[in-house]
């Protein structure tokens, strides 16, 4: 058997000669270059880790990995599907970050009967009438950390909120799961330009508001010159910012103090206290030497899920076997209990999470509380497979 490394940060086992039915042949097209390439790497190492976690054979099988870059452009992301579907014959599509990109694919992979597992887009179309028996998704329905960030407010008692987020799929489901659950008023919405980094107009606009609360979905780079901007406008402390993606473990380094005080969702912390959580951040950090962010975890647990499934099903061949195996998902996930709904997306829980200053000087994102359990998005119901 013979292995090579695809890229140098990580290695994924791949095997070399004609595939046959019992070999894997998976395409991870993700997002390496540009401000928010830092989110592709996290996916492609938390996936690294996973099929190494499986010696190097998910399900046991000779197991070969082939990345792409999709640039977050979704014209070279379906250049990129259509040649890991027809040349290199994969038979599984995972890696896709951005909705606008899962959005522009999708037709291409499941027309072919290619299982598309998302580690992290979850567009509201693929969770409802457009549900597919080949599509899954590992994170969420893009809804979900915003709705669960809304419904805390809500219980808070918040009267007025602003709302900022990008101008694409996943930023407008964002600002619609929040405002599903918060019944407050919304004294304005805006959307800013993807890869925007002055947002000197934003901030002078919502200073002008006055609303009681600030949320915000802005990733990467965004997030960063966003979240230092709002702290040397004066107004974290004036008007509390809360947020999904905006701040993380990518983030946080670079943001500094400007964050402390600051609020965010998510369905998982690197100190969540399961035992697969712990070992999975203890693997990570010192086989990559960072600390991994929920782009990574999603996507180890989207490796650990087909490592379960290739197992029982004995490979990607019997596409129905397949299937059935991995709605069982039967892996030990870093969310602690998995399940998936009736439309491929997981229940599960999401978390409020807050940026402190601890006593040693250490900058830290920590969990405070549960703000939802075994949450279901609001789509499924129309879903019909």
């Amino acid at each position: 058997m013979h292995y090579r490394k695809l890229f140098a940060a990580a290695t994924l086992a791949i095997i070399t000669g004609a595939v046959s039915a019992q070999e894997v042949k998976i395409g991870l097209v993700t997002t390496l270059t540009g401000p928010l390439g830092v989110l592709g790497k996290h996916v492609r190492d938390g996936f690294a880790l996973g099929v190494e976690q499986a010696g190097g054979k998910l399900g046991g099988l000779p197991t070969e990995v082939i990345v792409e870059d999709d640039q977050l452009r979704p014209d070279v992301a379906v250049l990129a599907a259509n040649k890991l579907i027809e040349r290199d014959k994969v038979q599984i599509l995972t890696g896709v970050i951005f909705s606008n990109v899962a959005m522009a694919i999708v037709k291409p992979v499941v027309d072919s009967k290619v299982f598309f597992i998302s580690p992290n887009a979850g567009p509201s179309q693929l969770a409802g009438k457009q549900c597919s028996p080949y599509f899954y998704a590992t994170a969420w329905q893009n809804d979900q950390p915003h709705e669960a960030m809304g419904a805390y407010l809500q219980q808070q008692g918040v009267k007025k909120v602003y709302l900022l987020a990008p101008n694409y799929t996943a930023g407008k489901d964002a600002l619609h799961g929040f405002k599903r659950a918060y019944k407050g008023t919304v004294v304005d919405e805006t959307y800013a330009s993807m890869g925007q980094l002055d947002f000197s107009a934003e901030i002078s606009n919502i200073r002008a508001a006055k609303p009681d609360a600030l949320y915000v979905f802005l990733s990467g780079a965004m997030g960063i010159n966003f979240t230092k901007q709002y702290a040397q406008a004066g107004l974290t402390n004036q008007i509390p910012m809360y947020s999904a993606f905006t701040i993380d473990s990518i983030t946080l380094p670079a943001i500094g103090a400007a964050a402390v005080g600051t609020y965010q969702s998510n369905l998982w912390n690197a100190d969540l206290p399961n035992k697969a959580s712990k070992q999975f951040v203890e693997m990570f950090q010192k086989k990559f030497g960072y600390l991994p962010s929920n782009f990574a975890a999603q996507s180890y647990d989207t490796a650990r899920l087909l490592d379960s499934a290739l197992r029982e099903a004995g490979g990607a061949s019997n596409k129905e076997a397949f299937a059935a195996a991995l709605k069982k998902a039967k892996f030990d996930s870093v969310r602690g209990s998995f399940a998936f709904n009736d439309n491929n997306f997981p229940i599960g829980n999401f978390y409020l999470l807050k940026v402190v200053k601890q006593p040693d000087g250490k900058i830290e994102q920590i969990t405070e509380k549960t703000i939802l359990t075994d949450a279901k998005d609001a789509y499924y119901t129309d879903c019909r497979m």
